[in-house]
């Protein structure tokens, strides 16, 4: 799904005007619950509209097909108000990451999700040294379209390139990874994972050490977390089972993990969140 996406995505920039490119003004304080990340990352809305907080209140509104580039060391806020689809890519140094994310009007899905090397010659971080230059003329939309289309097919030859580039132990990597994604719920253990797939606990490791930018515990954290913000967000649910829902047997380790992560107990996470969608309904 996520290549062709990114295709109608590119075939969009590259034939069309309507497309508007545009730049998140942090002039403003960061809300809570905003996203800030040290890596350049672009949000497309690939269906519906969305608006967005870090862009001025009577020019908040995203369109479909529009794109909002967020700079390194940039805010953005996405507020959902209607059913969209929004696809988010973040370019770190060393690999490029895919989320799909839907609303439905009522409750978030998390349609595909991952990642890939940026591998090969570094046209990639030239197309972002050009977007960063054109934060500063916003108002030069066709260049802007250009090098956002020149940035998807980047992104179009590197998920080409992976299925190339996968080690044998690449591949079970990924594959481990959807298993845990999939049943994060269960009470998964490095053994048990690594029973599934008959390999060793230790060797286990050593392919998230390798392959990964976490460990094995981590990443289900990771997952199992996501899992809990989508659920504090669309569902009438208590802690409890929020985290019995997750694959957390004791809510009060999930508590401390989820403040650790999130800086808020999972109380504050919904009630802030809320406060900010105060026209959605929850399951």
């Amino acid at each position: 799904m996520l290549p062709v996406v990114i295709d109608t995505l590119f075939r969009s920039f590259c034939g069309s005007e309507a497309q508007a490119v545009r730049f998140p003004d942090n002039t403003q304080p960061m809300p809570e619950l905003a996203l800030l990340v040290s890596f350049p990352r672009i949000e497309f809305v690939v269906r519906g509209h969305v608006h967005d907080r870090s862009l001025p209140a009577e020019k908040g509104l995203l369109k479909e097909g529009d794109a909002l580039y967020i700079p390194g060391g940039k805010w953005n806020l996405t507020q959902w108000s209607a059913p969209a689809v929004l696809l988010s890519i973040l370019f770190s140094k060393e690999k490029l990451g895919f989320s799909l994310q839907s609303w439905d009007g009522n409750r978030f899905s998390e349609t595909d999700k991952q990642s890939v090397a940026r591998l090969g010659p570094r046209v990639g971080s030239f197309l972002l040294q050009a977007m960063n230059e054109i934060v500063s003329n916003p108002d030069d939309q066709q260049t802007a379209r250009c090098v956002v289309a020149g940035l998807l097919s980047h992104c179009q030859e590197q998920l080409a390139n992976r299925t190339q580039i996968l080690t044998r132990s690449g591949a079970l990597f990924e594959v481990m990874k959807k298993y845990i994604e999939e049943n994060a719920s269960l009470p998964l253990t490095r053994e048990n994972v690594a029973k599934r797939f008959h390999i060793t606990p230790n060797y286990l490791s050593h392919l998230f050490r390798k392959s990964g930018d976490t460990g094995f515990s981590e990443y289900l954290n990771h997952v199992r977390l996501e899992r809990a913000k989508l659920l504090l967000k669309g569902y009438e649910l208590k802690i409890k089972e929020v985290a019995s829902s997750c694959g957390f047997v004791d809510s009060n380790y999930f508590c401390r993990v989820f403040r650790k992560s999130t800086a808020r107990s999972p109380s504050q996470y919904r009630s802030q969140w809320l406060s900010q969608h105060p026209d959605i309904k929850k399951g």
